[in-house]
């Protein structure tokens, strides 16, 4: 991203970075090294993926080049956090010390107050309005409206009962709602005029939330990921919801143009069980994917087999074993074997095996979880160990 423009409205620094690498590495490598050498340091309250689902950081840009069989670049990550977060979160950043297979220096560049730069626009845009105003004996209406109509509705956003959440101000006049997964996408909404949307804030569903579904037409609005499909899962357990409405896959609902968002919801799908429900929902994923594809037989047996042994095994489309190596040797030496069709493994799916897989003519990838992707090739199928072999202990 270019301009702070880009970034949601509620941003207040920017943590910009310099790193090195003894050899060539990509940006998903980069992306993946943080979260993964970030996770779990200081709880769930400052952990990178729960605080950018619910907005409170932004997306990480990545600007590298490779010269020299060496990799150098910068890390820009927007925070809406307070100060004292904000420089844990940088140093925790700065404290990675290997990208991919490589070893990396991180130096903290700057913690910038976007604010102040903000200001310093509003005051240069200010003056320039004066001297046009003065100048111009008669300004156009249609104009003024432009400018300023993208303010107004973001300023419509208001804050809803208790938990204080997201929300477009006719929530409570009228007698349906549209649930989304936080501000900002409340705030995409709000610039289509759909002013009924509120946002959940997290996977665990607030109590307003559970109440407003009990008397409202409800929709369910969410993301085309994994993030997505937990969220509902929990939506459906707790809360009486009428209709289900996805984002295409591998997309968020932030991120739709006005004309995909109203294409959405003209294909919302019904709850089809005889009214609001009061118990246990079906399974949520089974309404909104297609039919479950068989697995090859053997996979299964497979999943189990490899569960807490940090090993992987490398199958063929006959589900015969070319080979079995630890999960660290899993991207290094993938390209040493022919005619892997299946990888089963007690690792995380990233976005360097999933493109090394796609290179290779890999069909099916099963891991123990799935890491943040930047892309999902349409080759590859990619599940986890839960999915295919049950939770821990089956």
């Amino acid at each position: 991203m270019g301009t702070n423009s880009q970034y949601a409205p509620t941003t207040k620094y920017m943590i910009v970075a310099r790193f090195e690498v003894e050899g060539v590495v990509e940006k998903p490598d980069v992306i993946g090294a943080i979260f993964g050498q970030t996770e779990g340091l200081f709880g769930p309250d400052l952990d990178l993926r729960e605080l950018q689902k619910s907005g409170r950081i932004g997306r990480i840009e990545i600007h590298l080049e490779s010269k020299h069989d060496k990799t150098s670049g910068t890390i820009t990550i927007p925070s809406s956090l307070d100060k004292t977060s904000t420089a844990i979160i940088a140093a925790a950043v700065q404290s990675v010390d290997r990208i991919g297979p490589c070893a990396a220096k991180l130096t903290l560049d700057k913690v910038a107050d976007i604010r102040e730069d903000k200001r310093r626009h509003i005051l240069d845009r200010a003056k320039e309005i004066l001297r046009t105003w003065v100048i111009e004996e008669s300004p156009s209406t249609d104009d003024m409206v432009k400018e300023v109509s993208g303010v107004i509705r973001s300023a419509d956003i208001v804050a809803f009962g208790p938990e204080r959440l997201p929300a477009g101000p006719e929530v409570a006049a009228i007698g349906s709602i549209i649930l989304v997964e936080g501000r900002a996408d409340v705030l995409n909404l709000l610039r289509c005029g759909i002013r009924n949307a509120i946002g959940i804030e997290g996977t665990k569903i607030p109590q307003t939330i559970i109440e407003l579904c009990k008397t409202k037409e409800t929709t369910a609005f969410l993301d085309g990921d994994r993030g997505g499909d937990l969220i509902l899962k929990e939506l459906m357990q707790v809360a009486p919801v009428d209709y289900i409405v996805r984002a295409p896959l591998g997309k968020e609902v932030e991120e739709l143009t006005p004309k995909e968002i109203m294409r959405c919801l003209r294909e919302k799908v019904p709850v089809e069980t005889g009214g609001k429900p009061q118990a246990a929902r079906p399974e949520p994923i089974q309404m909104v994917r297609a039919p479950t594809v068989q697995l090859p037989e053997g996979v299964v047996g497979k999943a189990r087999e490899l569960r807490g042994t940090l090993e992987g095994i490398l199958l063929d489309a006959n589900m015969g074993e070319i080979a079995k190596l630890p999960v660290s040797e899993l991207a290094s030496k993938l390209a040493d074997y022919h005619g892997v069709e299946t990888i089963v493994f007690d690792g995380v799916v990233t976005q360097r095996l999933l493109d090394l897989a796609e290179e290779h003519g890999v069909k099916l990838i099963v891991g123990d979880r799935i890491a943040e992707l930047t892309r999902r090739p349409s080759s590859v199928r990619i599940m986890t160990l839960p999915e295919v072999a049950g939770p821990q202990g089956s």
